[in-house]
């Protein structure tokens, strides 16, 4: 017990030592946007700017600190409502768009072969469907050799942002997972493991013979996991890779509300699990000196980031909307006397 309170404490000191010391800039929450993050950082180093740290938690965590004024910026996948974000005294933007994915630890079967639905994936992770070779996979999959094998069911143990995709996703195609789980970044699991970010979720599915799970398509790129083709909307049958993702965000309309889910788009080869991930931060930190920095590291993001976003099959978002991000970035952070509009 001593040594989780040492941890505990140690962690929190970690928060205010990281985001009190100097002009470097902290951040945390989705792991979905983390490996993005991490390749922002690193590239805003090298250009002259700041040292970004950024700890993936989990946008649930990540929300938690920004509001707590113990991070710069958080990053999550679940947009908070406009009455949230008035309560606390943050901004919202839409950083980046990108694709959930369903992976699976299937013997032989490889990445892509295998074609699920909506329905099946929420009948899945319900538990009315328990075995790989149940006919309501097979009649998807005619001429694929299944094996009688039992589905691992793993998920999130945290609260996720992608999670919230996830779910969001499920419950427009699931009738029975609508009425009875329904959607959230945490939601009551009928089954499955519990893994702590993608990572986690990443790494049950690789070590469990029959496991499924949902994670963004960087962390099943770098885990090598066999990832599973889907029957869109429409009806076809598509695989995740940024043209897919890229129809599916084509239909947003950055110039209205930032609150958007991508999921089921009804374009033809379009991928059904897509959302967009948000940067949260303070409107005044009580910090100048924070603000500024963290403001220019931001709007260095959006005015050179989408080659590092493309890089790792992230979908940049719109050159209209960054444009205007940038504007209401600069008009709504408070960074002290100086008006930073001069100073991009």
């Amino acid at each position: 017990m001593r040594q989780v309170l040492l941890l505990i404490a140690g962690l929190a000191g970690f928060l205010c030592s990281t985001a009190n010391a100097g002009a470097d800039i902290a951040g945390a929450g989705s792991t979905f946007a983390a490996p993005l993050y991490a390749k922002w950082a690193d590239a805003y180093r090298k250009s002259g700017g700041d040292k970004v740290t950024y700890r993936a938690v989990g946008s649930t965590e990540g929300i938690k600190a920004i509001i707590a004024n113990q991070v710069d910026f958080a990053g999550s996948d679940e947009p908070l409502t406009d009455v949230d974000l008035l309560k606390n005294g943050l901004l919202q933007f839409p950083a980046i768009t990108g694709g959930v994915v369903p992976v699976v630890n299937i013997p032989d079967i490889r990445p892509g072969q295998l074609t699920l639905s909506g329905k099946v994936l929420g009948d899945i992770y319900l538990g009315k469907i328990v075995n790989w070779n149940a006919p309501a996979i097979a009649a998807l999959n005619p001429g694929l050799k299944l094996p009688d094998l039992a589905i691992a069911v793993v998920r999130r143990q945290d609260g996720s942002g992608t999670t919230r995709i996830w779910t969001h996703y499920l419950a427009q195609v699931n009738a029975d997972w609508k009425g009875t789980v329904g959607e959230g970044s945490a939601v009551h699991w009928p089954r499955g493991l519990g893994g702590l970010g993608n990572e986690g979720v990443a790494t049950f599915v690789h070590y469990v013979p029959g496991a499924i799970g949902y994670v963004a398509w960087d962390f099943t790129k770098r885990n090598h996991l066999a990832y599973v083709a889907m029957k869109n909307a429409a009806g076809a049958t598509v695989e995740p890779e940024p043209r897919t993702f890229q129809a599916a965000a084509a239909s947003a309309d950055w110039s209205g509300a930032y609150d958007q889910f991508l999921t089921n788009e009804p374009a033809s080869d379009a991928w059904p699990v897509v959302g967009a991930t948000y940067v949260l931060l303070r409107a005044d930190s009580g910090k100048p000196e924070r603000s500024d920095a963290t403001l220019k590291f931001l709007d260095w993001i959006y005015e050179n980031g989408n080659q590092a976003a493309i890089a790792l099959d992230y979908i940049p978002l719109p050159a209209q909307a960054l444009t205007e991000i940038r504007e209401r970035l600069h008009a709504q952070v408070r960074v002290g006397s100086t008006n930073t509009n001069d100073d991009r």
